[in-house]
């Protein structure tokens, strides 16, 4: 039986650019904190739930940020003799903790709009228009910072960019209110914009919560079919049957898969390197572990291919 193991890391190309894109998650954490400090006042002041709404989530995104930042410096960290697979699953924890975050706040404002409801006081809808106008504009900048910094291949990022986005329609949705309550008196239109806000914001919690929970269950990754991959490998001349196989995800980029395989005898080395180019060409699965049969004894095993 031969084993060759080949496990090579390679971190220094882009830590420059990760260090870069922090500065700029820091600087959303400053501004969304204002933010934050002058949304309550003015929703004191003013007697606006949906504008205090608005800014305890943009207190989640500030915190949210802070997360995503110390998971991204976890997961930077290199593998080690306990930790084999490294530190990467930080940021997909880090997902999981504010998409919770993001659902217990939408509870939260749904909770004190019915408290509202039968309670209710008048509202100043010249301060909310105001103020929800500054903070669209501070929420639409940190959006764009935090998509900038990686959002659109990042799930920990991801998270942190949907608060902000759905910070942004949050910010709408209270100016649209603060304008019908100043035109109309609809005091009542309060009340509904801060259940819609929270029905949003616990929707993507949910949606990111099951994504995050799919990658730390071990599940094959949504773009993949085992039986079709199966189907794929078993077509392959060299190959006479797969089974015992996994696929799962290590974080929100990087698969893995493992197999047992049973081959030709005469096509030992060479079916084990067409498997791994078709899980590399069609399934992007860089990092692989075969172990190959001859008429059920174990013949080799290839581990880790990168």
């Amino acid at each position: 039986m031969g084993h060759s193991h080949e496990h090579q890391h390679k971190h220094s190309h882009g830590h420059s650019h990760s260090h870069a894109h922090d500065g700029k998650l820091s600087f959303a954490v400053f501004i969304n904190i204002i933010l934050t400090i002058v949304q309550i006042i003015g929703g004191l002041v003013s007697g606006s739930l949906s504008l205090i709404a608005d800014a305890l989530h943009n207190l989640s995104d500030a915190g949210a940020i802070v997360i995503a930042i110390v998971a991204r410096k976890i997961a930077r960290k290199p593998a080690d003799s306990t930790m084999t697979y490294g530190f990467k699953r930080a940021e997909i924890i880090g997902a999981l903790i504010n998409s919770t975050t993001l659902i217990l706040v939408g509870f939260y404002l749904i909770y004190e709009a019915i408290s509202k409801y039968f309670n209710p006081e008048p509202i100043n809808g010249w301060i909310v228009v105001w103020i929800a106008t500054i903070a669209l504009v501070i929420d639409a900048v940190t959006a764009w910072l935090t998509y900038r910094s990686g959002a659109k291949n990042n799930l920990n990022l991801k998270a942190v960019f949907i608060h902000n986005m759905s910070d942004a329609f949050a910010s709408v949705v209270v100016i649209v209110a603060g304008t019908l309550i100043i035109l109309y008196q609809w005091y009542f239109v309060d009340i509904i914009a801060t259940i819609g806000i929270s029905i949003y914001v616990i929707y993507h919690g949910l949606s990111l919560a099951k994504q995050t929970i799919k990658i730390l269950m071990q599940a094959v990754p949504d773009d993949i079919n085992i039986t079709e991959l199966c189907n794929v490998l078993e077509s392959l001349p060299s190959v006479s049957k797969v089974n015992h196989i996994h696929v799962w995800q290590l974080d929100d980029n990087q698969k893995l898969l493992e197999a047992h395989v049973t081959l030709e005898i005469d096509c030992i080395d060479n079916g084990v390197i067409q498997i791994k180019k078709i899980l590399v060409d069609q399934y992007d699965i860089k990092h692989s572990t075969i172990e190959s049969y001859i008429d059920g004894q174990e013949t080799l095993t290839n581990c880790y291919q990168h």
